[in-house]
C-alpha cells in the first residue's frame, strides 16, 4: 500500500470560504455536470466562430483542417488534465475555486497568483469588450438593412448592448446562469446552422454568374484560395490565424466553472467537457468549410459581411441572415456574462460581506454600482476600438496560449510526476515548447497587424476594421 499524501496546508489562509463572499455568491457550488457543459459550451462556442473561414484565409485548405483539429485535440487534452489536478487537490483537502490559487498553489510561488491574475483579467476583460462591440455590430447590420440612410452610428448601438448588459449582469451567481447559457448552446446551433444554409444559397448565387445565368448579385465574389505572396505576409498571416484559433479554443475560466460543480466534483468535468466538444465539432467544422469553400480569400473576418457585401443585395435570403443575426446577438449576451464573473467575484470578494444575505442592501448596493461601473468602461472601450478581427488575434496569442496551451500541462507534470521517459511528460513537454514559441511569434504578428489597421480607423469610428 502506497503511503497517503499529507494534506498540505492552504497557501492561502486569509481566504476562508466561511468569509469569502466571491465564493458564497458569485461562485457557488451547485450545479450539476450538465451545468457546466452549458458553460464551457458558451465560454468557448460563440460568434467567434464565425471568423474561421477568415482563418482558413491565411493558412489555406491542409494547414487550416491541421490548425484548427490540432488546436481542439490540444485544448481538450489540457482542460483534462486542469480538471484532474483540480480534482487530485480537492481529495487532498484542498478544493481550488479559482484558476490563480490553483497556480500559485501547484507551482508554490506567490507571484504566478498575480500572473495568472492579471492575464485571466484582461482576456475576460477583452472578450467582454469584444462580446458588446460585436453585439453593437449586430444592431448596426439591422438597422442599416431597416434605415439604410440613417443617423444612428455604431457607438450608439454599443451604448444600447452596454444598457442591456448592466441590467443583466445582476444575476448574482456564475450558477444562476445555467438556464441562460443553456439557451446560448442552442442559439449557437441555430445561427450556425442558417450561416452554413446562406453561405450554399450563395454558391448557388456564384455559380449562375459564373455559368452566364442571370444573377441575383452582380457582386459575388470570385473563389480564389491562394495565400499572399509574399513568403513574409503570409508567414505573419498563418501566426495570426493560430493566434486566433487559440482565442476561439481558449477560456482560461476552466477552474471557475469547475467551482460551480457541486462537491464532490471528481470525474464531472470530462463530461461537461464531451458535452461542450460535441457542439464544437458540428459548429466549427461546418463553418469553415462552407464559409471558406463560398468566398476564399475573400473571406471577411465577420462571415456574415461577405454574405452581406456593401454595394448591392445580399447573397443568402434577407430572413434568414436576419434570424442569424438575433441568434448571434442573444447569444453575446451570454457570452458577455459568462466573461465578466471573474471580475465579479473578485469585487465582491472585497466588497461583500459573506455574513449577510446575497440580497441584502448590504451587498445588492455595492454589486449593482461595482457592475454597473465595469459594464460601462467594457461599453467605451468598444465603443473607442473597433477591432473585433485584431482584438481576437492579441487575446489569443497573449492571453489563451499561457492559460490554455502551457499552464495546464505544466500543472500536471508537477503535480502527477510522470517520469521523464514517460511519453505522457514529453507530450506535455513539447505542447509547452511548442506553443510557447506559437505565442511569442503570434504575439509579434498580431499586434503588427493590428499597428498595420490602427490607420485604418478612428476612435469612436462606425466601422469595424477586419
Amino acid at each position: 500500500m502506497g503511503v497517503p499524501e499529507p494534506v498540505r496546508n492552504d497557501p492561502f489562509p486569509e481566504n476562508r470560504r466561511e468569509d469569502d463572499a466571491g465564493a458564497a455568491f458569485v461562485l457557488e457550488s451547485k450545479g450539476e455536470w450538465w451545468h457546466a457543459g452549458f458553460h464551457l459550451t458558451t465560454a468557448i462556442v460563440g460568434p467567434t466562430v464565425l471568423t474561421l473561414p477568415y482563418v482558413f484565409r491565411g493558412l489555406g485548405w491542409a494547414l487550416g483542417f491541421i490548425c484548427l483539429t490540432v488546436m481542439g485535440l490540444v485544448t481538450f487534452y489540457s482542460y483534462y488534465l486542469m480538471s484532474l489536478v483540480l480534482d487530485h487537490c480537492e481529495k487532498s483537502g484542498r478544493r481550488h475555486i479559482r484558476f490563480r490559487e490553483l497556480a500559485a498553489d501547484v507551482l508554490g510561488s506567490g507571484w504566478m497568483f498575480y500572473f495568472v491574475i492579471f492575464i485571466q483579467t484582461a482576456v475576460n476583460t477583452g472578450i467582454s469588450i469584444g462580446a458588446i462591440l460585436l453585439a453593437g455590430e449586430c444592431l448596426q447590420i439591422m438597422y442599416s438593412e431597416l434605415s439604410p440612410h440613417g443617423p444612428l452610428k455604431l457607438y450608439h448601438f454599443i451604448a444600447m448592448v452596454t444598457v442591456i448588459m448592466i441590467c443583466l449582469s445582476q444575476f448574482p451567481s456564475f450558477h444562476s446562469l445555467r438556464h441562460i447559457n443553456l439557451a446560448s448552446l442552442f442559439l449557437n446551433l441555430g445561427y450556425t446552422f442558417l450561416v452554413v444554409g446562406a453561405c450554399i444559397r450563395a454558391e448557388e448565387k456564384i455559380m449562375q454568374f459564373y455559368d452566364g445565368q442571370q444573377c441575383t448579385s452582380k457582386n459575388a465574389p470570385p473563389r480564389d484560395y491562394s495565400l499572399e505572396t509574399s513568403h513574409l505576409s503570409r508567414l505573419f498571416s498563418a501566426f495570426t490565424s493560430i493566434s486566433i484559433i487559440a482565442a476561439i479554443f481558449g477560456n482560461g475560466i476552466l477552474p471557475e466553472i469547475q467551482a460551480t460543480l457541486a462537491p464532490p466534483a471528481t470525474g464531472k468535468m470530462l463530461k461537461g467537457l464531451m458535452l461542450c466538444y460535441s457542439v464544437i465539432l458540428v459548429t466549427f467544422y461546418s463553418a469553415s468549410v462552407s464559409g471558406y469553400w463560398v468566398f476564399g480569400n475573400k473571406s471577411n473576418s465577420n462571415i456574415l459581411k461577405s454574405l452581406m457585401p456593401d454595394e448591392g443585395p445580399s447573397l443568402a435570403p434577407t430572413w434568414v441572415l436576419g434570424l442569424a443575426i438575433v441568434f448571434i446577438l442573444l447569444q453575446l449576451f451570454a457570452i458577455g456574462l459568462v466573461y465578466s464573473q471573474v471580475a465579479y467575484e473578485i469585487m465582491e470578494k472585497n466588497s461583500a460581506d459573506a455574513n449577510k444575505a446575497v440580497f441584502s442592501l448590504r451587498n445588492l448596493i455595492p454589486r449593482i454600482i461595482l457592475r454597473t461601473l465595469y459594464m460601462t468602461l467594457c461599453g467605451f472601450f468598444a465603443a473607442m476600438l473597433p477591432f473585433f478581427g485584431d482584438i481576437n488575434g492579441v487575446v489569443g496569442a497573449v492571453g489563451f496560449i499561457p492559460l490554455d496551451f502551457i499552464l495546464p500541462m505544466l500543472l500536471y507534470n508537477i503535480t502527477f510526476k510522470p517520469k521523464k521517459s514517460s511519453i505522457t511528460f514529453w507530450v506535455n513537454t513539447s505542447i509547452m515548447v511548442i506553443f510557447s514559441c506559437a505565442g511569442l511569434l503570434g504575439s509579434f504578428s498580431s499586434i503588427r497587424k493590428l499597428v498595420l489597421d490602427a490607420n485604418k480607423f478612428k476612435l469612436f469610428s462606425s466601422d469595424v476594421v477586419d
